[in-house]
């Protein structure tokens, strides 16, 4: 069942209870997709690799960058200019060599995220523009994955759970703010423990999920502000008219995000997998 290696590498788990030997299996098969490998991917992939989750892949179109050090755990001075996805790929088979790691060095977009998303029991949505964040949520409900959705601007973050049947990102925002009044981190900052602490909870949410213990957040919005270190948790609930979970969807395919966020439409030296 386990190597002696994985009953010493995961004997902490195995002493609870709520966990134990059966759940440690559960994690082993799973197989969870992270959209981006930035500052929520990089926390939340390296405790889910250190939790021994089986596969994980990894959707980002980016090069590490100095700027990202400040928060991408995943990534280190001596990997500037290299694909992000590679660089993550190494640290987290260099934490745990007992899982596989999945690259996807490519533009997330109407064209192949059903497919990357398909093979994958739980999606990360770590990125931080909102083409993306409707792309992801879009795919998820048609092919009825949960998805683990985080942001995170300046001192603040969020996060929650969209559960099949259970409402999405649509139910609570069914349309984007103007670009203007809705700046990423690239354009307002935020501090670097921020996506850390948010990356981690979306990592519980996963691991919680995968075994089948616990309260998952799938009818909340948990929201935290560092500079009060306040937690707050506010309920939110399906929408009948959602235009793609509601009873009468208006959306059973893929769109043209950029065009319904306001957005113009990326060039191919442009195109990449915003991540926080």
């Amino acid at each position: 069942m386990f190597t002696p290696d994985q009953v010493r590498r995961y004997s902490r788990h195995m002493l609870m209870p709520e966990v134990g030997a059966e759940g440690q299996l559960k994690l082993l098969d799973a197989k969870v997709l992270m959209i981006g490998a930035g500052g929520l991917g990089s926390p939340s992939a390296y405790y889910l690799a250190a939790a021994g989750v089986g596969t994980i892949g990894l959707v980002d179109h980016d090069v590490v960058d100095e700027s990202n050090l400040q928060r991408q755990i995943l990534h280190d001075v001596e990997r500037v200019g290299t694909p992000k996805v590679d660089s993550a790929r190494q640290t987290l088979e260099g934490l745990n060599p007992d899982m596989n790691v999945i690259t996807y060095d490519e533009v997330i977009n109407s064209e192949n995220a059903m497919r990357l998303i398909a093979d994958y029991g739980i999606v990360v949505n770590g990125c931080d523009n909102f083409p993306t964040r409707y792309l992801v949520n879009d795919a998820c409900v048609l092919l009825g994955k949960p998805m683990v959705d985080g942001s995170v601007l300046k001192f603040d973050g969020m996060v929650t759970v969209f559960m099949p049947g259970k409402g999405c990102y649509r139910c609570m925002y069914p349309a984007p703010p103007p670009p203007e009044l809705a700046p990423n981190c690239a354009e307002a900052g935020v501090l670097g423990v921020v996506p850390g602490v948010i990356g981690v909870l979306q990592a519980t949410e996963v691991v919680k999920l995968i075994i089948g213990i616990g309260d998952i957040l799938e009818s909340r919005l948990l929201t935290w502000d560092a500079l009060e270190m306040e937690f707050i948790t506010y309920k939110r609930a399906r929408k009948d008219d959602c235009p793609v979970c509601g009873d009468e969807p208006s959306i059973t395919e893929l769109i043209d995000y950029e065009q319904f966020c306001g957005m113009p439409a990326p060039s191919k030296e442009e195109a990449e997998v915003s991540a926080v």
